[in-house]
């Protein structure tokens, strides 16, 4: 049949290299299956309404079920979008007298909006769980190495001993933002523009609320002009993502680096290496190396989308269908990076022995042993600092008489004069003495660690029911629908045998 929008307006049809260009049927598979339940829910809502007649409703809804089954590969791909292409699918197969009735009180404006956001919800819940997992490995990982020594760095230089729980815990809370950002911006994703028809709403007697109830959102997105042409909720939702691979990506960093022969902190899994097509003896990072240089696509995505939405005129502009597939693009590399993290972190072998003997190289402990003096003889911690940091230029082990002869230069008196002894040195220089005092809220003291993966742990409970409720009222919502397709089907089937 010809094309259902452009054989009135429209003289000519465009030809195929003006349909390639503005074509979105390659991004429109994301919101397949959402469009088939905005659909479903809008023809629920006419009839309910008394704007199609029931038997119209369930021939309708019997059609969307079939399309829904066949899947997209059977849809007409040289129609310029999703939505026209699925009409006309449902008006070939029931006739132009009903299937036409289905887009009444309507725009793609609005119906567009609602399949990105229905889309959108369902792709963070998952990406939720996804990220709640890897925060588990990361706690799961960090309670198995609460005393497993390592240096700590600023500057990717040797700064103070910690342990690898503590350097995990950090990661794991940045995460948690990452988390905390996650289910924010998905408040407000999940909220329906259904009804808001081009932008200035309809004149039937269509019933918002009811649309968008049965399609499980939160609220409306009330006015008819924003609700069409507003991304906002694009653009947050990539920027959170941005920040999710940005921290992905430190991570990754380091997982690099310390599978080098110079770190030897780790091995990573043979699933996530690579090795050279010349040099056999090579076991290359490359998945962590990806999924560094995957962070760019994200970026990029939320550059290019922010471009696009800039300046805009309200209401509805074609611009639009630029910006969701960068969102889709996205949201597909995030969820793959955190997939591939928290598989690298889960199967990697930690070389314990060295991390323990590196904790102390490049003078580790020299802020505990500057501490100490502090402590002890009662000088500022500036000169304390001063003397220590005339200390580190020796290669010397640190004894008292390198204390007592560099601080007579300094002060014009030696410490061991003051009360510091031999032994309380060797204390300020042992690395698990060193953890072991740093016991404030945070710090990396096995004791504070213990009661700090504990206090995750309770977080982490409560953060899984809270996802768990989300995803069920979605599921619940849209289930709920489908059955009432269902039922409606079965009905006009009955009242057709009697």
């Amino acid at each position: 049949m010809s094309n259902i929008l452009r054989r009135g307006r429209l003289a000519s049809t465009p030809d195929e290299d003006i349909m390639e260009f503005t074509s979105s049927m390659k991004s429109d598979k994301w919101i397949f299956d959402a469009d088939i339940m905005v659909d479903f829910a809008h023809t629920i809502m006419l009839k309910e309404q008394g704007i199609i007649k029931e038997e119209d409703c369930s021939r309708i809804l019997r059609g969307l079920l079939r399309i829904r089954e066949e899947g997209i590969e059977k849809l007409d791909h040289t129609y310029e979008d999703i939505h026209i292409s699925l009409e006309s699918r449902l008006i070939d197969m029931v006739g132009e007298d009903v299937g036409g009735r289905m887009h009444s009180g309507r725009s793609r404006n609005d119906e567009v909006a609602t399949c990105i956001r229905l889309t959108l919800r369902e792709e963070m819940l998952a990406l939720m769980e996804e990220l709640h997992v890897l925060r588990n490995t990361l706690c799961s990982l960090a309670a198995e190495n609460i005393e497993t020594l390592m240096p700590g760095f600023t500057h990717l230089q040797h700064a103070q001993p910690t342990t690898l729980a503590h350097h995990l815990i950090a990661h794991m809370d940045a995460l948690g933002r990452d988390m905390d950002r996650l289910r924010s911006a998905y408040s407000r994703v999940n909220l329906c523009p259904l009804g808001a028809a081009a932008f200035a709403s309809t004149g039937f007697n269509i019933d918002r609320e009811r649309t968008r109830q049965l399609l499980g959102f939160d609220g409306l997105v009330e006015n008819s002009m924003d609700a069409v042409s507003s991304r906002d909720f694009l653009i947050e939702g990539t920027a959170v993502l941005t920040n999710l691979v940005i921290n992905l990506s430190k991570m990754a960093e380091e997982l690099v680096i310390w599978s080098t022969s110079e770190f030897a902190f780790i091995e990573l899994d043979d699933r996530y290496a690579s090795t050279s097509s010349i040099m056999p003896q090579k076991k290359n990072p490359d998945t962590a190396e990806l999924l560094r240089g995957k962070s760019g696509v994200v970026v990029g995505s939320l550059m290019a989308l922010v471009t696009t939405c800039k300046a805009l005129p309200l209401s509805y502009n074609r611009d639009l269908q630029e910006a969701t597939p960068n969102m889709w693009k996205a949201m597909e590399t995030a969820r793959s990076s955190v997939r591939m993290m928290e598989g690298m972190i889960r199967t990697m072998k930690i070389n314990k022995e060295v991390t323990a003997s590196k904790s102390v190289m490049g003078f580790t402990t020299a802020t505990e042993l500057a501490d100490t003096l502090v402590r002890v003889t009662g000088i500022p911690f500036r000169t304390a600092h001063q003397i220590v940091g005339v200390l580190a230029r020796g290669e010397e082990d640190v004894l008292m008489q390198q204390i007592d002869a560099v601080a007579d230069k300094v002060l014009g008196v030696k410490l061991s004069s003051k009360g510091l002894t031999e032994e309380m040195i060797c204390e300020a220089l042992d690395p698990i003495s060193n953890i072991k005092k740093r016991k404030v809220i945070g710090g990396p003291a096995f004791e504070e660690m213990e009661q700090a993966i504990m206090r995750r742990k309770r977080t982490m409970q409560q953060e899984d029911k809270e996802i768990s409720a989300l995803k069920n009222g979605s599921e619940a919502s849209l289930n709920a629908l489908v059955e009432l397709v269902k039922r409606y089907i079965k009905h006009d089937q009955c009242d057709q045998q009697m």
